[in-house]
């Protein structure tokens, strides 16, 4: 398909409605139908003002993303794209590659640097505030799209997002998020800062609905029900990289792929190289049907994984939260492998925008009517109600001391807060 930088025309920069028309002509060529929401979007960007953006995960807000770097291409203008983590600021970088040519696109992340002046700039929110921060008003950020910008509100990390709205007063902004509230407070500050009109654009309706279920089943049976019932791929979520890389070889043992699916697999594999010694282990988990991602991976390493994912592939990718952070993975199921992370301090339950923000990546337009999200008991519960069957099963008359279950610990000081089904349904409610 024509890539977006062959819409960009030569000579003088063209009127605002030329470039709408040229950008949706490449929307409708890639069969893209704007939502009512892009639409409203896409003409407040037309139009030279602010735009907040608050919409569900998966109802295109990286479509209108696009056309803001369009509308600078046009215009000879720069445009930055930032994200909080480097997993989604490269996975960016190499859509817009692709889109606009290697030629006009560079990635900043702190720790790697690639074309940096490019009219296209894709970095980590730290890099950008710490441009702005040398530079102010004379940082040469025309365009400037904040993405998760629920990250304001970030105790450790929400100065990045601050920091550019209060130094670029000449920058037009796109704010974005699927997780924002009510963000009136921004537009009053930014139009009293920048002077610029500021729009918002804001809906709670998703593309694709969402069911959910809880289980009280092993994590693997979990799984192996999810594929039975033809509700794949299904993103395992962890909170932490190394109950991720734990639970991916765990899982070989489950049904997850036919012998021509593993097949096609091992085909689509044979030419890349793993070569460090976690390469070969992810190479045998690939082979199952199964991916990991975490930002602890080589990005050569997630790029696959988002490679084979995007193509059918893999059927389950054990993942960090960091997953839901955007990146383009299809994904039918998400399913928590608990509701309970460290924030810092301590372990705490996820809060309504964690959840929602990771329970959003469910459903795929176009692929699936609804989505479904999946939430694991604790593992003790699970236990409990395993013993529970095995001595209903054994039945009466066993001998003394025959049937009886394994103590299951009880949580002690300092472990992660238990959940049930009413914490989940309080999230799902709430979010």
């Amino acid at each position: 398909m024509e890539p977006l930088i062959a819409r960009v025309p030569g000579g003088p920069p063209p009127d605002p409605e030329r470039i709408l028309d040229l950008f949706l002509g490449w929307a409708a060529d890639r069969g893209l139908e704007p939502y009512p929401a892009q639409e409203d979007a896409f003409l407040e960007i037309m139009a030279g003002r602010h735009v907040i953006l608050g919409t569900p995960t998966g109802s295109g807000k990286s479509l209108v993303a696009a056309l803001v770097h369009f509308k600078a291409l046009c215009e000879g203008q720069r445009s930055y794209y930032t994200a909080p983590t480097k997993a989604l600021t490269s996975e960016k970088f190499f859509w817009l590659c692709d889109e606009f040519g290697a030629e006009n696109v560079g990635m900043m992340t702190g720790d790697a640097s690639i074309n940096p002046g490019a009219l296209i700039v894709c970095c980590t929110t730290e890099v950008l505030a710490n441009m702005a921060l040398r530079q102010g008003a004379a940082s040469p950020a025309p365009y400037v799209i904040l993405d998760e910008f629920h990250y304001y509100a970030d105790r450790a990390r929400g100065v990045a997002w601050q920091v550019p709205l209060i130094t670029l007063p000449h920058t037009v902004f796109l704010l974005m998020s699927a997780t924002l509230g009510d963000p009136s407070v921004f537009a009053r500050r930014l139009f009293e800062f920048s002077g610029r009109e500021v729009a918002q654009v804001l809906t709670e309706e998703r593309p694709v609905p969402l069911d959910f279920d809880y289980r009280e089943t092993a994590l693997h049976e979990t799984v192996e029900w999810l594929l039975e019932d033809g509700r794949a791929p299904v993103y395992v979520v962890h909170f932490t990289q190394r109950e991720c890389a734990e639970q991916a070889p765990a899982l070989t043992s489950a049904r997850i792929c036919t012998r021509a699916e593993r097949d096609r697999i091992v085909a689509a594999i044979a030419d890349f190289r793993f070569t460090s010694p976690y390469g070969r282990e992810l190479k045998r988990f690939l082979g199952f049907g199964i991916g990991v991602h975490h930002a602890g991976l080589l990005p050569k390493y997630r790029l696959l994984v988002e490679q084979l994912s995007q193509r059918g592939l893999l059927k389950v990718i054990c993942g960090t939260d960091t997953l839901g952070v955007g990146v383009n993975i299809p994904i039918r199921t998400v399913l928590f492998s608990g509701l309970a992370k460290f924030d810092g301090e301590k372990v705490v339950l996820l809060t309504e925008r964690e959840f929602k923000q990771i329970a959003g990546r469910a459903g795929r337009k176009g692929f699936d009517e609804h989505g479904s999200v999946v939430c694991q008991a604790p593992a003790r519960v699970v236990e409990r109600r395993r013993d529970a069957q095995r001595r209903k099963g054994k039945g009466k008359g066993q001998g003394k001391g025959k049937g009886k279950s394994r103590a299951v610990p009880r949580r002690g000081p300092g472990q992660a807060p238990d959940w049930n089904r009413d914490v989940f349904e309080r999230l799902i409610w709430r979010a």
